[in-house]
């Protein structure tokens, strides 16, 4: 395996023909944690639909986690988000199932059989966020924090190279916010590569990492100012 787990190169994404990001020179190596900041429309949803194959890439070139997102076919996708862990601004749990059965929803559409290696499986990941004692909750059961933490643990299950969160604050208070992000922290130094899209630049200040910023259809490297 490359060190590189994201490379894009004098990479274009549209929406139609509307140009939204141009000419992207992008490395992510194994391990690292990066911002893309940017005001709404600034092309981060973009970027990060692009990254997980829900938008086309259809000028330049791209490489995730081993696949090459120029010539990437539909039946490749499945296999793609295998090795991508995708966290949503609104949480996406199905409202009807248990925390448990929601995780188990997932490994079983990504292919798992074995019922104890399941439940161990469901286990671990939730144990990484604190909220195993919680599995058997209904969703609006608990907090937007809590269900957040859910979906971070869900987007851990196939041990994925890499973690998309796309704005994975937006609907949280200041605290839930720093405390959601703390998580995504501990799993970063224990090895997962996080890319995380936000506008939240009270966050960036606690917990400063290298910062990517989407504007005027570029996106540049920002040196943030230490207080």
């Amino acid at each position: 395996m490359s060190q590189s787990v994201l490379s894009l190169k004098n990479a274009s994404i549209y929406q139609e023909d509307k140009v939204i990001l141009s000419n992207i020179n992008l490395e992510v190596n194994h391990g690292e944690f990066l911002y893309i900041i940017g005001k709404t429309g600034s092309g981060k949803s973009s970027l990060m639909k692009t990254l997980y194959a829900d938008l086309p890439l259809s000028e330049g070139e791209g490489q995730i986690v081993d696949f090459n997102l120029v010539t990437l076919k539909e039946s490749d996708i499945p296999f793609l988000r295998r090795k991508i862990g995708i966290v949503f601004q609104d949480f996406k749990l199905l409202p009807d199932r248990t925390i448990k059965d929601n995780m188990l929803f997932v490994l079983k559409a990504t292919g798992w059989v074995d019922k104890d290696q399941m439940n161990h499986k469901i286990d671990e990941v939730l144990d990484k966020v604190g909220m195993k004692e919680y599995s058997n909750k209904m969703p609006h059961q608990i907090s937007g924090g809590e269900q957040q933490r859910v979906a971070i643990a869900r987007a851990l299950l196939n041990d994925p190279e890499l973690i998309l969160a796309d704005e994975p604050t937006g609907n949280l208070d200041p605290q839930t916010s720093a405390e959601v992000l703390e998580v995504l922290r501990t799993i970063n130094a224990n090895g997962k590569t996080i890319i995380m899209a936000t506008h939240d630049y009270a966050l960036l200040m606690k917990f400063p990492s290298k910062t990517l910023k989407c504007e005027d259809t570029k996106i540049f490297e920002v040196v943030q100012r230490t207080v």
